[in-house]
Parts: C-alpha cells; sequence; structure tokens
C-alpha cells in the first residue's frame, strides 16, 4: 500500500497554516511532534465535559477514574507492557528520571558505579550525576563509536564491573539519530548484575518498542514527541517497582503505580494519551483488517518506517552534496535502518544559528544549539553556544518538502 501522507496530514490542523502566505514545513519533531485533531478533540472533550478530581462517586469523578486507568492500560499496550501498573506518568522525562533516581538508587552504595553512555540527552544525564553526587557513587562514561555511531557492546563489556549498579542507556540519539541495539545491550549489562535505564524518547515516533524483548528493566519516552500530549512515560519492571523505596506523601496509596505519580494528574492529557495511542491504531488499520491493538500499532510504524526511510536518505544525501557540510550521524543509505530521521550538521563557514534563521524566514522549523545532547556536542567537540542545525522528519513531511529543505540550506551557505 502507498503510504496515505494526504490522508494523514488532513488529519493535522497545523498542517495546513501559512506564514505570509508561505507553507509551514515543521521539521522540528525532535522537540515535539504536531498533534492529530482526534488528541485535541479527546483532550477538550475531557476539559468539557469530564473534568472532575478522581476518587469520587459523582459521575464525572468516576469518568475520570476510568480515564487515568485507561491512559495507563492504552501506554502498556503501546509499549508492549503486560499491565497498565508497570507505566508511570508525569510531566516529562527528565521530571520522571530525577524523581525515580533516588528510588532507584535508594540502596546502593557509596563506591558503587553507574555508567552513562556519551549519547545521552541530559534527560537521562543530570538524574544520575545529582544522585551520584548525593550517595558518593562512581559514575564511568561509556563512550559511542565515531564508525558506527552506537554505543559496542565490546565497549561496554570493557567497562562493567562487579560494583556496577545501573546502565543508563540512549535507545536513539536526538543529535546524531543513531539507534543502539539495546536488546544486546541490555543483556550484556544484565548478565553483569545492572539495572538497564532505557531512554526511547527519540526512538518512539518512529520505531516499535516492545519492553519484553528488550530486557531492559525501565524504559522511558514521551508523548509529546509521537503526536500526543505533554507527558512524560516511564515503564518498569512490576517485580522492581514493587520494591523499590517510593517518595510520596503520607496518605498517597501504596500501590504502584500511584506511589511513584506525585500530585493530581493532568487528566486531560491523559485523555490525550489514549487518543494519541488510538492514532497508531488507526494508521495500522489503514493497511490491514487486523482487530489486534498491538498488531495494528506495529503495522503503523511498518508503514511509518518504509515511508520515512527513503525521506531520509533523500535528506542526507542531498545535504552532503553541498560543499562545507559535515554531518553528524550515519549517512551511508544502506545502514538507514540503523537511525532515526534525526539529522544534524554543520558548515564549515556559516554558522548553526545563521543558517536556523535563514531558514525560519521561509517557515521551515528547525532547531539549532546542543538541544539537550550537551554530552555528544562535547564528545564531539563542538562548540556548545552553536551546536548543529538539527532537521528531525516525521511521517507527515513530504518529499517536496524534503527538496526545498535542501535548497534552503544550500542558499543559506552560498
Amino acid at each position: 500500500m502507498k503510504f496515505p501522507v494526504s490522508e494523514i496530514r488532513s488529519m493535522f490542523p497545523s498542517l495546513s497554516i501559512k506564514d505570509d502566505a508561505k507553507d509551514r514545513i515543521y521539521v522540528d519533531n525532535p522537540a515535539g511532534t504536531q498533534v492529530p485533531i482526534s488528541v485535541v478533540e479527546a483532550i477538550s472533550g475531557y476539559m468539557l465535559t469530564t473534568s472532575a478530581n478522581a476518587g469520587g462517586h459523582f459521575r464525572t469523578s468516576v469518568e475520570t477514574d476510568a480515564v487515568a486507568n485507561k491512559a495507563h492500560e492504552d501506554a502498556a499496550l503501546f509499549l508492549g507492557a503486560d499491565t497498565g501498573k508497570e507505566v508511570i506518568i508525569g510531566p516529562s522525562m527528565t521530571a520522571l528520571g530525577f524523581h525515580m533516581s533516588r528510588s532507584i538508587c535508594h540502596d546502593f552504595q557509596p563506591n558503587d558505579e553507574i555508567i552513562i553512555s556519551r549519547m545521552e540527552h541530559e534527560g537521562n544525564v543530570g538524574p544520575w550525576l545529582t544522585i551520584a553526587e548525593d550517595l558518593g557513587l562512581t559514575v564511568r562514561w561509556l563512550d559511542f563509536n565515531r564508525d558506527s555511531w552506537q554505543v559496542e557492546p565490546d565497549d561496554l563489556k570493557s567497562l562493567l564491573s562487579e560494583k556496577t549498579r545501573l546502565l543508563a542507556l540512549n535507545f536513539a540519539s536526538n543529535m546524531t539519530g543513531s539507534v543502539n541495539d539495546v536488546a544486546t545491550l541490555s543483556s550484556i549489562a544484565k548478565d553483569a548484575g545492572a539495572l538497564v535505564f532505557v531512554d526511547a524518547v527519540q526512538l518512539a515516533p518512529h520505531h516499535y518498542v516492545d519492553v519484553k524483548a528488550l530486557g531492559c528493566d525501565f524504559l522511558a519516552c514521551s508523548s509529546y514527541k509521537f503526536f500526543g500530549p505533554h507527558l512524560g512515560i516511564l515503564w518498569g519492571r512490576e517485580e522492581i517497582l514493587t520494591r523499590l523505596k517510593p517518595y510520596k506523601g503520607r496518605c498517597v496509596s501504596d500501590d504502584i503505580p500511584d506511589r511513584f505519580e506525585l500530585g493530581t494528574p493532568q487528566f486531560e492529557m491523559l485523555a490525550g494519551l489514549s487518543a494519541t495511542v488510538a492514532y497508531f491504531e488507526n494508521l495500522g488499520k489503514m493497511n490491514s483488517t487486523s482487530e489486534n491493538r498491538r498488531e495494528l500499532i506495529k503495522i503503523a510504524y511498518e508503514m511509518s518506517r518504509n515511508y520515512e526511510e527513503p525521506l531520509t536518505n533523500t535528506l542526507i544525501g542531498g545535504l552532503i552534496q553541498i560543499p562545507g557540510i559535515t554531518i553528524y550521524g550515519i549517512t551511508n543509505p544502506n545502514r538507514v535502518k540503523d537511525r532515526v530521521p534525526t539529522v544534524s550538521f554543520r558548515h564549515n563557514i556559516t554558522k548553526p544559528s545563521k543558517i536556523a534563521h535563514a531558514l525560519s524566514k521561509k517557515s521551515i522549523h528547525v532547531w539549532h544549539g546542543h538541544n539537550y545532547a550537551y554530552e555528544p556536542a562535547r564528545a564531539l567537540d563542538l562548540p556548545l553556544s552553536e551546536g548543529v542545525v538539527r532537521i528531525g522528519l516525521a511521517h507527515y513531511n513530504t518529499i517536496d518538502e524534503v527538496q526545498k529543505i535542501i535548497t534552503e540550506v544550500q542558499k543559506a551557505v552560498e
């Protein structure tokens, strides 16, 4: 089936907005995607007809309980988890990381070791550096290979010891776009007795996630990066979450995930989260008669990747033809399956800020800077004040948009 990009674009109201008669081109997607109308309607519908706090006997409160429970179960389905009890939802992945790091590391002892990969977004670095300082833990850095642009298993093996307690691992880089072999790396770390905490924020918009197949212990993502509301989602193994010490109010339930979710939830956003999962199911239905929800989500990702990967190769192929441009990440078209469609580059003369500003005048939305990929930028010796120009595609972008981006980048650096 030909990917129904026109039909999909019609579901996103923001894609039809123009700036001074210029079509907007949204390629700022690694920082947050646009939202389909179904998600907007779910959020507004909750606020208009159901808004209440949870735990009451009256109708809107009962309905709010159902919205919250459904959001957890839908998120579990989306990630391949067994139960919604394994899903903790909060304002952002970073907030959940700082909060949960205290519980995860509560029983760690001074000089125990945490390994952090240098591919990480700061949201999977800052929490572990902070708790390491608080508890006197040792942080060891796991570099990524400059040829493969991935974390290599042998490099992880060389860092593991009897003191290793946790591995903080990036699934897909928000700078280079590279995808790590999390299943293999998790297995290596688990065999050494370490917990594995995976940041899948950049992977979840593009690749199918199956937490049980990965073998990790925790996996975090953000629904606003995959066409949903501003929420962070953290999956953890039930047997581990049950034994962790919670940091909570005295009157909060000891049940999971309740004891890890601080304060009153953003119920309207939870309604939007369920609608986001339904969006993927409906996308899968465009190419399948299956009634299995998980299978439909998998089909949706297969459709999206088959569409996005040629766009990614076209973008990379066009950019590397521009004299003076260096791309930081996988450029081999035969390895496009080892990356997500996030492409970062620099020009040898024109600064990233100048390029980003020039593109903005053409209503092309891009980011520049380190984009909180602080550690990768440092590892690549990039100037932190300027960083890179980052272009991130999604499945609502088109080949015409990609061609225009290439043309406008070339104009900006000439």
